[in-house]
């Protein structure tokens, strides 16, 4: 009960900013989804960095570096520290010119101009909502989990199971429902400044939670030294990226305990979450390598994009492009070495993570409930909800659809400010419920689908490079590499399970590395055989003094 009403109050806390920024809110549509283009550099710093730091980060890491070890860092934080700085420098700068300029609010009305081309949205649009459920998904699901493990044995009447792991415990519906309703609701009373305020608050809760909480589970383990040791003892391959031949008990355990719960989800009929693959641990050369596509994703994310344009000037980039790798540091090293330790986490001559347990996405939360105490258990619990985009990406879901496909197509003089407000709020609940009942039915691993979210939008990052960098990229090229991106990743999302087979590979590469390669070909051959953009939206974007003014600014 304690852990519940910390999580509790963290909600509380959440509304209660949601509440105090409506009192600035201007009534605006580009004040409820922009903020009035007035976020300073610190705040800009706490929601770039707050909407790419999800319950991916805290829970997923601690998950897949529990199944493959402590490569997962280098894989995700090590690339994602450099090349999320080079996307906000690069690309977020620019875009944020092209905005004040010319006011858009969305990514797809600057792909409009771009292109010369009124119908890019109608296109773009579903594949960026298509992409982003799975991104939603992460949030979801992670959270919903967190919820759940944190409470166990809070409400042994009202929620009771034959399992003891999850006996009491608020069951996922519950959980994940609460979120969305706490989420949903700040946000529809603050829009931007409101999730602004929030990330501000999420950022400085979830640093600082991560931090205390490893170094209390280290010293519970005998120091982090020991701790460490102990994994080097028995599974050693988990220090390393490739796999070690002496992990290949644990592997049989696991798989067995797997194999096992499989018979037992066929026996009830299919119903229920289906149990989680187990993979050998490990990853290989290729994969490691090719995982350095994923953080371009950045550069392509709808929400981000909605960040980029809520900068008071280009200066406030700064501190995000310094800061950036600090803050990744900071959030995933605490969570990767949580997960690499609890493969051989003992205590009392007991191990803490049992051979038979097989969700990674609980990883985190079982550590902390069995080594902690109740309030950083709670706390810890607040923190990883605390790791959601969420709020972010309900919004500019709903931006885009009321600026791209409502007032784009059917004229803005049809509608007021209040009117375009709400418009945008009813897409939000439906791709909300769309989003929750997905998680009810098909729960994925955390990790994966974030991989194959990311994936799906750094695929997308060369359409928006081309854009801004490469004057010969054409309408036609645009429209083929979006088609050919698309297919591609469907194709392999279907191929894997739709999130379900761990590790999926091509030709032994992670399937960005394909699928980028594909949708990139598309925009050159094309581009370079149908006619380019007209002199004057040449003028327009490269032109002038568009090209210097962005370094000088900075």
């Amino acid at each position: 009960m304690t852990a519940f009403w910390i999580i509790v109050g963290y909600l509380a806390v959440l509304i209660f900013l949601g509440i105090a920024s409506n009192r600035v809110f201007r009534g605006t549509a580009v004040d409820f989804f922009l903020a009035s283009r007035g976020v300073g550099p610190f705040m800009l710093l706490m929601s770039l960095f707050g909407t790419t730091m999800t319950a991916f980060a805290m829970v997923g890491s601690s998950g897949e570096s529990f199944d493959t070890g402590i490569g997962v860092y280098g894989m995700m934080a090590s690339w994602s520290g450099i090349v999320h700085s080079l996307c906000f420098f690069l690309v977020g700068v620019k875009l944020w010119s092209f905005g004040k300029r010319y006011g858009y609010m969305t990514q797809i009305q600057f792909f409009r101009d771009r292109l010369e081309s009124s119908r890019i949205g109608l296109l773009l649009f579903p594949v960026l909502v298509g992409m982003m459920i799975p991104y939603l998904l992460v949030g979801v699901l992670g959270l919903g989990t967190a919820m759940g493990a944190f409470t166990t044995g809070a409400f042994p009447n009202a929620f009771p199971t034959n399992n003891p792991a999850t006996n009491g415990s608020l069951p996922p519906w519950l959980g994940m429902g609460i979120i969305c309703a706490v989420v949903l609701l700040y946000v529809f009373v603050g829009g931007v400044r409101s999730t602004v305020w929030v990330n501000a608050f999420q950022n400085a809760l979830f640093m600082t939670v991560g931090i205390v909480t490893m170094f209390v589970i280290a010293d519970r383990l005998g120091g982090a030294q020991n701790a460490t040791r102990m994994v080097a003892e028995r599974y050693p391959s988990m220090l390393k990226r490739s796999f070690d031949p002496k992990d290949e008990p644990r592997y049989q355990q696991k798989l067995a305990a797997f194999e096992k719960q499989m018979a037992e989800w066929e026996q009830r009929g299919r119903t229920g979450p289906k149990p989680h693959h187990v993979e050998r641990p490990g990853v290989g050369q290729w994969e490691f390598l090719t995982y350095a596509f994923i953080p371009l994703s950045v550069a392509m994310f709808p929400h981000l994009f909605q960040y980029y344009l809520t900068a008071k000037s280009a200066k406030s980039f700064r501190l995000s492009v310094i800061m950036h790798p600090v803050c990744i540091l900071v959030i995933w090293l605490p969570c990767v070495m949580l997960g690499v330790w609890a493969t051989s986490a003992m205590v009392d001559g007991k191990p803490v993570i049992p051979p038979s347990f097989t969700n990674p996405n609980a990883v985190l939360a079982k550590m902390v409930k069995d080594l902690t105490g109740p309030i950083l258990g709670g706390l810890t619990a607040a923190g990883i909800l605390a790791t959601n985009s969420l709020d972010a990406q309900f919004l500019c879901l709903g931006n885009m659809f009321t600026n791209d496909i409502v007032v784009h197509h059917y004229g803005e003089k049809r509608f007021t400010d209040r009117q375009l407000v709400v418009l945008g709020r009813v897409f939000v609940v439906a791709v909300v419920v769309v989003a929750y009942v997905i998680a009810l039915l098909q729960p994925r691993g955390v990790f994966e689908l974030g991989v194959w979210c990311f994936s799906g939008f750094a695929s997308l990052a060369p359409l928006v490079i081309g854009a801004l960098y490469w004057k010969r990229m054409s309408k036609a090229g645009a429209y083929a590499s979006v088609f050919a991106t698309a297919v591609t990743w469907f194709w392999l999302f279907h191929e894997s399970g739709y999130g379900a087979e761990q590790h999926y590979l091509v030709w032994g590469m992670n399937p960005v590395a394909v699928i980028i390669t594909v949708g990139t070909l598309a925009l050159v051959l094309v581009s370079l055989v149908t006619p380019p953009p007209s002199p004057a939206t040449l003028a327009k974007f490269f032109g002038g003094s568009g090209g210097s003014e962005v370094p000088r600014a900075l």
